[in-house]
């Protein structure tokens, strides 16, 4: 059986199901298999006649093993088989013989996220009955954007849940916002947090550790969970979609089985490229990952030095899901490259928390720089990057995505590679019509339009349907008003808590 460790020491081994009923260890570290499972090449090339779904039980299996396969195919199928607008659900798009972009946002909130938010319920829910928990589970989300509205989308009205999301006032587009505060559901709190995304994250972190609060939940039986990354069943699942982009590749003739290719990611949190290195760890035939930043580049200064320091100005940026400074999931990293020794990470995660940084040192900071390489880019450079692959493709990118486009350009001029490589996609570019209108229409056409008028302009304009998931959003009811200083976040979760007693 495949059991769970913290990232930061100690004995206790768990099971799956315990792991994401719990989302974090109790010593705040996160948790990681013990063990991985790998893939032979013939396991990959079975693969390549599933669908979606197919391919996802056959990689989460290895991991959720305390889960039968009825349980697993239930869960599986309740989330990828009619949520999605792709027939392919995760579909690989070509750009050129080299190129390469993996669309991750045919669910519906039209982002990534969904690809795990969407099952991840189904996971809790069977892991709350596997582990005889009798408490109400009470999921608690810090958002820079997706993860907020995707966890809202997959706990509304669920069973034996409750869901309270902070997400930074003024930190999301506005279609993000009203995604989250038009949210209906009876178990469901959304909360604007007068601050950055660190700042609620930082808060939910505290909420989590706080022993009072403990007991004041414990008292109405009552238990914390996450649905963000830190939860081992939001990110599990996200290893599944770089095996398909593998197999999608065979599938099409455009590699050979075995045949190694990068992986392109914008990440802020690097929950989304880490998925990408346990499937290398699985044996995924991978050449390299590359971390794409935007002008919040703490990783990208990481990956290169092997120094992370937050201690940097945070910048607000219209690629706004990778504003982040405090990159949570780098944890589970450490803990690989440093041999599992969890000492190191707990001393690596207090120099930060006390200094605002730390230095793994040249011998761990190779052992990253073997498989990651990273790059950023600026706004301007982002902006361009959309304008130039519609001019040369017809192919409309998100702000996210051009990053990752901008960082491959960086990539293969600095190194010279062109191994076939795969864009992550993480975003609808209705998600963020603003920038993608300026990009494209320039600043004079958008002026006073709101991003609601800006998604009609982009349909129009570029032969692209509005997704239902965004059309209308702007006329539906706002439902949640709340807003709270960073500071505040553990007496609003008192209120909301007091009020749905």
């Amino acid at each position: 059986m495949v059991l769970y460790e913290s990232t930061r020491g100690g004995s206790e081994r768990i099971t799956s199901a315990e792991a994401i009923k719990r989302g974090i260890a109790p010593d705040g570290g996160l948790y990681v298999p013990c063990n991985i499972e790998k893939l032979s090449l013939e396991d990959i090339r079975e693969l390549v006649e599933m669908t979606y779904p197919e391919r996802a039980f056959a990689i989460l299996k290895r991991f959720l093993d305390d889960f039968s396969d009825e349980e697993l195919a239930e869960c599986v199928n309740s989330a990828y088989s009619n949520k999605f607008t792709h027939e392919d659900t995760a579909p690989v798009v070509e750009l050129n013989e080299s190129l390469f972009v993996l669309e991750l946002w045919h669910g519906p909130t039209c982002a990534f996220k969904d690809m795990a938010l969407q099952i991840l319920p189904h996971l809790l829910v069977k892991a709350i009955k596997k582990t005889g928990e009798k408490s109400k589970v009470i999921i608690l989300v810090a958002t820079s954007g997706d993860t907020g509205k995707a966890a809202l989308e997959g706990f509304a009205d669920v069973e034996g849940t409750g869901i309270i999301v902070f997400y930074p006032e003024n930190g999301v587009s506005e279609v993000q916002k009203y995604q989250m505060i038009t949210q209906t559901g009876s178990n469901v709190s959304v909360i604007g947090v007068k601050g950055n995304f660190d700042d609620a994250q930082t808060g939910v972190k505290r909420i989590f550790a706080d022993q009072e609060l403990k007991s004041f939940m414990e008292d109405r039986n009552l238990r914390f969970s996450s649905a963000n990354s830190i939860n081992w069943g939001r990110l599990v699942p996200q290893i599944v979609y770089y095996f398909s982009a593998y197999a999608d590749l065979i599938k099409t003739n455009r590699i050979d089985l075995g045949e190694k290719i990068n992986f392109v990611v914008p990440t802020g949190n690097f929950g989304n490229i880490l998925a990408g290195y346990y499937a290398l760890k699985m044996g995924l035939p991978v050449n390299r990952l590359i971390c794409a930043s935007n002008d919040n580049n703490v990783l990208t200064d990481f990956i290169r030095t092997g120094c992370y320091d937050k201690r940097r100005e945070f910048i607000k940026t219209i690629s706004p899901s990778m504003d982040i400074l405090i990159s949570s999931n780098l944890e589970r990293l450490l803990y690989e490259v440093a041999d599992r020794d969890g000492t190191q990470v707990s001393s690596w995660m207090k120099q930060l928390f006390e200094n605002g940084y730390y230095d793994i040192g040249k011998k761990y900071r190779d052992e990253v720089r073997k498989r990651f390489w990273a790059g950023w880019s600026n706004q301007e450079e982002t902006l361009i990057t959309i304008e130039c692959m519609y001019e040369e493709y017809k192919y409309v990118l998100d702000t996210h995505t051009a990053v990752a486009v901008d960082v491959y350009d960086k990539y293969v001029i600095t190194t010279g590679d062109l191994t076939p490589a795969v864009v992550v996609s993480t975003a609808s570019p209705f998600k963020f019509s603003h920038s993608v209108c300026k990009a494209l229409f320039g600043e004079e056409k958008i002026a006073d339009k709101s991003e609601f008028e800006l998604l009609e302009m982009l349909s129009k304009n570029c032969g692209l349907p509005v997704p239902d998931a965004l059309a209308g959003l702007d006329k539906k009811k706002i439902i949640h008003e709340t807003v709270c200083e960073k500071d505040g976040m553990k007496d609003a979760v008192i209120q909301k808590l007091l009020k749905w007693e």
